[in-house]
């Protein structure tokens, strides 16, 4: 099934981590059940896809009913692809903020993050992962990130100080749109009287 409709090189990853903890790419057939062995230590389900050529770029949403994107920002890992040793062990990966993208492109990026955001009805905050292609300059949804990274080294704070709000007025800004969203569901009933 993958040598005939995703082809090599794919990956293989299991559904519901982060991280990139039990990730494979996968170069020829006799990889691939060294890397499903790999993902169901982590999850039951599995995600095979195919591998593109592209640029990885991030974009933070903040909001509730009426959510605003950050600048985009891209991540150059240090090996081969972002997995867990180039995010968190090995010094050499860098991030971009903002990413070097065309106005045209940055709005996109920016539209999509919002879009795949209230699709997904999402509140308060959630980071949006894209791939540029490098040789079409296709913008492709790779994934959304409910609860984002929030240390000293993560993206979605990184992203939204490149944009002007910093990490102390952002706290400030998820607290009230929490309490704004619980107001919201207070006011609806919670009991059932025929």
């Amino acid at each position: 099934m993958v040598e005939s409709t995703i082809r090599y090189p794919c990956f293989v990853k299991p559904a519901n981590l982060g991280s990139s903890v039990g990730i494979s790419k996968v170069k020829r057939s006799e990889e691939l059940t060294i890397a499903m062995d790999l993902a169901v230590q982590y999850d039951r389900k599995v995600i095979i896809e195919k591998a593109v050529n592209a640029r990885e770029i991030e974009c933070s949403v903040l909001g509730n009913d009426d959510p605003v994107a950050s600048l985009p920002g891209e991540i150059i890992p240090s090996s081969e692809f972002y997995d867990y040793h180039a995010k968190y062990i090995d010094e050499g990966s860098r991030l971009v903020i903002p990413a070097l993208l065309e106005q045209s492109q940055i709005e996109a990026i920016q539209e999509l993050a919002v879009t795949t955001f209230l699709a997904t009805e999402c509140a308060g905050m959630a980071r949006v992962d894209f791939f540029l292609d490098k040789q079409t300059g296709a913008i492709q949804v790779n994934e959304i990130n409910t609860i984002p990274g929030f240390t000293s080294i993560s993206m979605y704070p990184k992203l939204w100080e490149a944009s002007g709000l910093g990490y102390s007025e952002l706290l400030d800004k998820l607290i009230d749109l929490a309490i704004e969203r619980h107001k919201a569901r207070q006011s609806k009933k919670t009991s059932y009287e025929p």
